[in-house]
């Protein structure tokens, strides 16, 4: 598989995006995957992760960000062009590979997404996060599988999204570092606030439902304006940091000594008698 953080130019006209039929295959593959791993985080996590991996700043391996997302964080030692080892959550090579060949589906999906000039929200071709309405799924049970969930905290609207980007964010810190220019830093810090907001509560009445069309509401409209904003912040922050462009590591050259002090060349001569002279 290659690099999802280095595709071809026609990277997304090769692959679908995924299906339904794929979404649950990743959600089983994850399901089992826990199974050898409680801290494995469910799928609407993952892709709020992944996409945050599409708008960072500098293009982030799967060596780094796959153990970061999967095992103890520690990044794996691997050669440019080498193929992964298996990781520990995964019982073999097989379901290793259906999982990464899923991800990078979704990654072409997601870039694409975020490079096309869309206007509106309606437009088929925006980005879309795979999130779930927890809270309207939950109401549209019956009141017996409701009463077995009671007490449980069940997420509000995009909550488990947001926090997979932000997670993303945080462990990448150097990546999100406001650019000198002050309107461009006050551009990331707002766009970064509309997702930051997503991983509130929602307190609003709820008057929507995400879940179903004819079900009981669930999703404040605030909720929903939020979810809008969020979708846009994505937007942006692709394009700020395609704008920027990478962030370049400059050497620091060690302070010249004074010329009355040693010089560095072990001589025991002074600097301005031996190497300044």
């Amino acid at each position: 598989m290659n690099d999802p953080t280095s595709p071809t130019p026609d990277h997304a006209a090769t692959a679908p995006a995924l299906s339904s039929d794929d979404i649950d295959a990743l959600e089983t593959l994850l399901d089992d995957l826990r199974t050898r791993s409680e801290e494995i985080p469910q799928w609407e996590f993952c892709d709020g992760f992944l996409t945050a991996l599409v708008c960072s700043r500098r293009a982030i391996g799967a060596a780094e960000y796959l153990p970061m997302l999967l095992g103890d964080g520690a990044a794996i030692d691997v050669a440019e062009g080498e193929s992964l080892p298996l990781l520990e959550p995964f019982a073999d090579a097989a379901q290793q590979a259906q999982f990464l060949a899923l991800w990078q589906r979704r990654w072409n999906e997601i870039e694409q997404a975020l490079d096309t000039d869309v206007k509106t929200l309606d437009d088929e071709r925006t980005f879309e996060p795979d999130v779930m309405d927890m809270r309207g799924a939950v109401a549209a049970l019956s009141e017996a599988e409701r009463a077995e969930l009671a007490g449980q905290d069940i997420p509000s609207f995009a909550q488990v999204w947001a926090l997979g980007f932000m997670f993303a964010v945080e462990n990448w810190p150097e990546e999100w570092q406001p650019p000198r220019d002050k309107e461009t830093a006050q551009w990331l810090d707002e766009a970064l606030d509309s997702i930051v907001a997503l991983t509130e509560d929602d307190t609003g009445t709820p008057s929507v439902s995400m879940y179903a069309e004819d079900g009981p509401p669930s999703v404040s409209q605030a909720r929903v304006e939020l979810f809008g904003e969020a979708i846009w912040a994505v937007y942006d922050l692709r394009q700020l940091w395609k704008s920027v462009g990478p962030r370049i590591e400059t050497l620091r050259k060690a302070p010249e000594p004074g010329r009355n002090d040693p010089c560095t060349c072990g001589s025991g001569k002074k600097f301005k008698k031996c190497c300044g002279a």
